[in-house]
């Protein structure tokens, strides 16, 4: 098949133009990314978007591999004298991995069979006559093939070796293998129970410990589930049909009378059912449900990621980032406005009253001698505890205090990444940092931490871990380019995610900057060594540069169409700078005067509006968001309770929410609306606040059941709810019980009574 082929079969699968799909697998081939072509080559493509270029790189993938499989076999088929011209039409034909396989079955190197030692002893004759089914006498033929020196002892002898070599015909049977597959994929039913012995140690499994259902239903998370618990030896599994549909199903191929070779036929029949193609069907069945719940987990996974990249950042503001923990101390990083370290400690606030009363004022003392303007407390162990010691603080100046995720971040710490940001610093102040770096910026700081050990995956280490690693880096490419990174702020693993821009070329970026100070025009990234023609067409659209020399350079207008805005200013007898500030100029633009063979209507447009907000931010805006006061562990929990969370995961099954006890809650897809919801991804995002109501609390398994009913009918929009929208936490100085206790810190907080007791001030 050649490339033209391809194109066309594309075509007509996605239902689009065969010069769409060219155009595409044009530039993929001189290295475009998925985010150039769809920004940037729009006229080429026709306007196709991410997910488009992204269906066709995959499917050409697909394709190829078919092909390459192809060649293999023919050099095969070549190499044993098999090579026919039917044969080779066949395989030329053959439109998917699974039907070019069973074309080649039978003449596939194999070990030795029944079949084969069979046919060693002469009996390959007699199989063929009982085959033909011409009304012969299979006991009759079948003693003049008895011979002892080849080990046919009896006629029974010959009529059993016959039957080995008809089930291996029936199971090479490339029509057999297609009908019987299409059952299984169908009809199957999978079964689960638990293993001999293993009910207890088991019990995480027990839903699965007697379980029947439809294989082509079962959902992604039951089936990876019963696969983990298969491959764990805690349960067994089969995937079969109705053994007697499947048998009469290749009866009626293969059985074409009613004597005794007949007889013989259906008796190899079954045999080849049991013994060879129910074991190959249900391993391709397996296969295939894997699959398909792999795409699903995968999808799931890469939904969830594409929305913690994108969550809204707070922006640049100067940092305190905490790392809570009782006994070895909360590890406190002070950050200027890019995030860069400025000062680190450690302070003690769980140990005695005495030490927390210092402890309070050591941060007091560090929030003015650094100016800090907002605390972001990690949300891991003792962070409640933290948080409320933090609220207590009375500070001189409104702070706001946020809790964190801090998922991965002792990942990032313990990185080649991390040790080369900070070489000279441990994990705990790495650690620390991340977690101030990520309420600035959470796509800034997530992208340097492996996205599976962010929290947001379902069965994420039992999927296809080449198929996840190609989606997880799509997304994370997709979000990196969607937003633009700020080329003089921007970390060299940030970079790396750039279009057109590898890890060496995003290293040689950053040391150029620190050898040169800032980049004032995109131009001279042109002077950074290997960032060549290509990297520089690739890249820079993505790129942004505040406060350079050309304007421009803050947007996302390529610098290849920079020629464009300025003909609009000079027709305009204007500036580019008063296009970009006056929206008055920019309407009286004529956007046909600038169309030529190469620019359309497609990117004048987008030219048009990156003018209108240069460089503008997609994400949403930040909203601060506090957890119910007084509720920190989980033996706080009671039914009933109405209470604020963030949602942190989503699975086919469900939400999970931290509603701030160190244990997230899981909100079933029954539990999410007061209306039936086809999937939890309609209703909730990653990272939404929402108000959640406990429904029950299994302290044995550490456990919490939440609801969502009559809180989610509106679109899964997060509830109004006060206290999601507490702009600024004042803190202010508490003057007496009663002040400190109506406030955000709980009366039996301890560490409130000793800053009370203590006048601190």
């Amino acid at each position: 098949m050649n490339n033209d082929t391809f194109i066309s079969k594309i075509a007509k699968e996605q239902n689009m133009a065969d010069n769409q799909i060219q155009a595409v697998a044009s530039l993929l081939s001189e290295g475009a990314t998925i985010p150039f072509i769809s920004r940037y080559r729009k006229e080429a493509t026709g306007s196709l978007d991410e997910v488009a270029v992204k269906a066709i790189r995959d499917r050409l993938n697909q394709l190829n591999e078919l092909e390459e499989r192809k060649e293999t076999i023919f050099k095969s088929l070549e190499k044993h004298g098999h090579m026919t011209d039917d044969l080779r039409e066949k395989v030329l034909a053959a439109e998917s991995m699974a039907v070019l396989e069973d074309i080649y079955l039978p003449y596939k190197p194999k070990r030795r069979t029944k079949a084969i030692i069979a046919k060693e002893k002469g009996l390959e004759p007699l199989a063929l006559m009982i085959f033909e089914q011409k009304g012969v006498n299979p006991v009759k033929e079948a003693e003049s093939f008895i011979d002892h020196e080849k080990g046919v002892e009896s006629v029974e002898d010959a009529l059993a070796g016959a039957r080995d070599i008809i089930a291996e015909i029936i199971n090479e049977n490339d029509k057999a293998r297609s009908w019987l597959r299409n059952l299984f994929f169908t009809k199957a039913v999978i079964k689960s129970r638990v293993a001999s012995g293993m009910e207890e140690k088991g019990a995480k499994f027990s839903d699965y410990f007697d379980l029947e259902e439809p294989v082509a239903g079962v959902p992604s998370h039951r089936m990876l589930a019963m696969r983990r618990g298969e491959s764990e030896d805690f349960l067994y599994l089969d995937i079969l049909p109705d053994e007697e549909e499947a048998t009469a199903m290749l009866e009626n191929l293969f059985v074409s009378g009613e004597g005794d070779d007949s007889a013989q036929v259906k008796l190899a029949v079954k045999d080849c059912y049991k013994r060879l193609l129910s074991r190959s069907m249900e391993t391709e069945t397996r296969l295939h449900a894997k699959e398909k719940a792999d795409t699903e987990a995968i999808k799931v996974f890469a939904d969830n990621l594409r929305q913690l990249l994108l969550a809204p950042p707070l922006g640049a503001n100067r940092v305190m980032g905490i790392d809570p923990g009782f006994r070895t101390g909360c590890k406190l990083v002070c950050l200027d406005q890019q995030g860069k370290l400025l000062h680190y400690d450690t302070v003690y606030p769980h140990m005695s009253e005495k030490k927390t009363l210092a402890e309070a004022e050591k941060i007091k003392s560090l929030c003015e001698k650094f100016d800090i303007e907002v605390i972001a407390i990690g949300n891991g162990t003792a962070g409640r505890e933290t948080e409320a010691f933090i609220k207590a603080v009375p500070f001189s100046k409104p702070v706001q205090i946020i809790m964190v995720n801090e998922s991965g971040a002792s990942i990032y710490s313990a990185s080649e990444t991390a040790r080369e940001e900070f070489p000279d610093h441990d994990l705990t102040v790495r650690g620390a940092v991340s977690i101030g770096r990520r309420l600035m910026d959470p796509l800034a700081e997530l992208v340097k931490i492996d996205p599976k050990s962010i929290g947001v995956g379902q069965y994420q280490h039992d999927v296809d871990q080449n198929a996840l690693r190609q989606t997880l880096d799509d997304v994370v490419m997709s979000c990196v380019n969607g937003v633009g990174v700020h080329l003089n702020r921007a970390s060299a693993k940030l970079l790396t995610y750039v279009s057109g821009l590898n890890a060496g070329i995003a290293k040689n970026i950053v040391a150029y900057r620190e050898e040169n100070g800032p980049f004032m025009s995109k131009q001279q990234l042109t002077k950074v060594p290997r960032l060549g023609p290509k990297a520089f067409e690739q890249s820079a659209g993505f790129l942004r540069i505040l406060d350079g020399e050309n304007p421009l350079d803050a947007s996302a207008v390529h610098p290849e169409s920079y020629y464009i805005v300025d003909a609009m200013a000079k027709d305009l007898e204007t500036t580019v700078v008063d296009i970009i500030k006056k929206p008055d100029i920019r309407h009286q633009i004529d956007i046909t005067k600038y169309v030529t063979d190469s620019v359309g209507i497609p990117t004048l447009n987008d030219i048009l509006d990156e003018l209108a907000k240069p460089g503008r931010d997609p994400r949403e805006k930040f909203e601060v968001f506090a957890f119910a006061d007084g509720i920190e562990k989980i033996e706080d929990l009671k039914p009933g309770m109405k209470l604020p969370g963030v949602v942190t995961n989503i699975t086919a099954f469900g939400a999970f929410v931290d509603i701030g006890v160190h244990q997230d809650g899981l909100v079933h897809i029954s539990q999410m609306a007061d209306k039936f919801v086809k999937s939890p991804a309609d209703i909730v995002k990653v990272q939404q606040k929402v108000m959640v109501s406990v429904l029950n609390v299994d302290l044995a398994r550490n456990r919490i059941s939440l609801t969502m009913k009559s809180q989610a009918e509106k679109s899964g929009a997060a509830v109004d709810n006060p206290s999601l929208k507490k702009a600024k936490n004042h803190n202010p100085e508490p003057k007496s019980k009663k002040n400190l206790s109506s406030g955000n810190v709980p009366f039996n907080n301890p560490l409130a009574e000793a800053l009370i007791k203590s006048g601190l001030k």
